[in-house]
């Protein structure tokens, strides 16, 4: 598979058996898949079994954390493989001293060998090197990046530690604290820690206590609007400071700016380009460019990471990487994160590299790469429960799809709303196989989403307090360079469509676009922009009743147009640029470059303005009056 990395291809010798004792229930809205005699599955083409490929690969967030401990000198890290070789770079992450803290790398590192690794801190880090007073304290942190010896990177952990020697690790935030949700009266702050413990948030003179957990989500509630709050962190004997800023009153019609990008899985050129599936390069600017721009919040919609991973252990790494690149930003204000095709998590099935049929993971409340998403990110929980219930459901009593709980929802800041659609939904990658599976199709919006949009937008379409509705997805209406063969479009092929059950479903995927843009145009006068990625390039491209839509000939019933909107393509996060193709509405495409991008909005009560920025060189791409 093209997205295996280097750490991959290192594990490959360990052979670890990932096999499926259980027997997990077969949703029926797939087809032809079943156990043997031995509980293997398998899918059956041709009276032909192809059965799952079971990857024996079992590296975790457990695995390359290097399981930290302390001793009388140090902290000792053993990484569970005695044949991993490589190094670790470490320095004290210095809290209280940067707004934005990040680790100071000491002058050298130490090597990874036989599985196992050694910080020294009372002979290396004391004295000339304690820039943290932790002789005088008796604590601190260290942030530290694990390289195998290829120099590929791997993890960033975060590891806290107490004494003077000898040394205990302590509670460790290990991601986060990010600022999530947040209204003009509520935010909600989401982390993660090494270890179950009872954490607090302290806002305004009030402590909020959350339950005894590692993954903590503490809602702070009966705020003021449009206010500044400071807020700390408490886990164990440390805390950490940072601050949000409230939304103002729906409707209050007050300036401000929001960000918008995608695609962000790794990219070439080596180094924190690729952090085992994240372009922590480019995110890091994107945040820092964001943040000093005064960005109320940043919409990010998918190919966060490389992803098409088989075990959720893998895609949580790269989901980590992701968090911790963004993280010194994401305290101070919230992202919000829709999923891209990238973010695909996957049962493959093949055969002798004559088959390689790949499907979304079940069971889907627990597998899918929907609900693996939603454990890693707090998200507005108001969107749609799943396809279940569509005509098409083969099983009205049992579960049959993935939900959509906080991968499609919306939300609003001020007078402005944003509606988060998934286009990957129940995916399965192989396309062109899809017929044998069933499964999603990449750029795909099912019924049931469609329905729910329909209706949100008709909601928010009568909401006095709202002015402008941005509608984002990955996948583009109209690709323009990368995603022509797909998306929307399929080189103008109407026949793609979904499988459930073994049967396609009615509407092909340009009539489906239609459907959509009938919703999003002709129903709405609020909606003044899609927002998608996937193509890894900035690109503008106006939807006019003029422009040219479909392919010639043509024989489905076409839509007509009675207003412009655009559609802002920014899939310019760090991932592999694409260049430029030929369509039918390449006269109505302007600014396109495959220059790194960040899309600014800067909101005025009733006008728009957008300012795209290269966040690796602060050079001007593109600018326009939306509204």
């Amino acid at each position: 598979m093209k997205h295996i990395t280097a750490i991959i291809l290192f594990f490959l010798y360990l052979n670890i058996a990932a096999q499926d004792s259980i027997r997990h229930p077969i949703p029926e809205s797939y087809s032809n898949i079943e156990y043997d005699e031995e509980g293997r599955m398998f899918i059956e083409i041709s009276g032909e079994r192809i059965y799952e490929n079971l990857s024996g690969l079992e590296i975790s967030i457990d695995n390359l954390s290097g399981n930290p401990s302390g001793t009388d000198e140090g902290i000792l890290f053993d990484f569970g493989y005695p044949d991993f070789e490589g190094s670790l770079y470490y320095g004290f992450i210095p809290y209280g001293d940067s707004r934005h803290p990040h680790p100071v790398y000491f002058r050298s590192s130490t090597n990874i060998s036989n599985g196992k690794a050694f910080i020294e801190i009372i002979k290396s880090l004391g004295g000339l090197y304690d820039m943290i007073d932790w002789e005088e304290n008796k604590k601190g942190t260290i942030g530290y990046r694990v390289v195998n010896s290829k120099g590929d990177f791997l993890y960033d952990g975060i590891v806290t530690f107490k004494g003077n020697g000898p040394f205990e690790i302590a509670p460790t935030i290990i991601e986060g604290p990010f600022v999530n949700l947040v209204t003009d009266e509520e935010a909600t702050i989401s982390f993660t820690t090494n270890m179950e413990i009872r954490a607090s948030v302290e806002v305004d003179g009030k402590q909020y206590i959350g339950g005894k957990s590692i993954q903590h989500e503490i809602k702070i509630n009966g705020l003021t609007p449009s206010t500044e709050y400071d807020y700390l962190v408490r886990y164990g004997d440390n805390s950490q400071k940072y601050s949000f800023r409230t939304a103002p009153v729906p409707g209050s019609r007050m300036p401000f700016t929001f960000a918008y990008a995608s695609d962000s899985r790794s990219g070439n050129g080596g180094g924190e380009r690729n952090v085992y599936g994240a372009n922590f390069y480019i995110m890091k600017k994107i945040m820092a460019l964001a943040k000093y721009r005064n960005a109320a919040f940043l919409q990010f919609t998918g190919d966060l990471v490389t992803g098409y991973q088989e075990h959720k252990q893998h895609i949580e790494v790269e989901y980590a990487n992701w968090k911790r690149a963004v993280q010194p930003f994401g305290a101070y204000f919230p992202i919000y994160v829709g999923m891209g095709n990238h973010e695909a998590l996957m049962r493959v099935f093949s055969a002798e590299n004559r088959w390689n049929i790949s499907i979304d993971r079940f069971p889907f409340d627990t597998e899918s790469a929907e609900s693996v998403f939603a454990d890693n990110f707090t998200m507005p929980q108001n969107g749609p429960l799943s396809e279940d219930g569509a005509a098409y459901d083969p099983s009205p009593e049992s579960i049959d799809f993935p939900p959509y709980y906080e991968n499609v929802f919306y939300y609003t800041y001020d007078n402005v709303a944003v509606v988060v659609l998934n286009s990957n939904y129940f995916y399965a990658p192989s396309t062109n196989l899809l017929r044998y599976s069933s499964g999603g199709l990449h750029g795909y919006i099912m019924d049931r989403q469609l329905d729910w949009l329909d209706n949100t937008i008709s909601s928010l379409e009568a909401d006095p307090n709202i002015d402008h509705i941005f509608v984002t997805v990955h996948t583009p209406f109209f690709p323009n360079g990368g995603h022509v063969q797909d998306d929307m479009w399929y080189n103008g092929n109407n026949d793609y469509r979904p499988y459930v059950a073994g049967r396609q479903l009615a509407k092909g995927i340009i009539e489906r676009r239609d459907q959509l843009l009938d919703i999003i145009v002709n129903k709405s006068s609020k909606v003044i922009a899609l927002l998608t990625g996937d193509e890894h390039n900035y690109a503008r491209t106006e939807i006019s009743p003029q422009m040219e839509r479909y392919p010639e000939p043509y024989f489905v019933q076409k839509i007509e147009l009675t207003r412009t909107i655009y559609q802002i393509n920014n899939g310019a996060a760090g991932a592999p640029y694409y260049a430029q193709e030929e369509t039918p509405w390449t006269p109505w495409v302007t600014g396109f470059t495959t220059q790194n991008a960040l899309v600014l909005f800067h909101v005025a009560g009733k006008e728009i303005e957008m300012e795209v920025l290269n966040p690796d060189t602060l050079e001007e791409v593109d600018r326009m009056k939306l509204r």
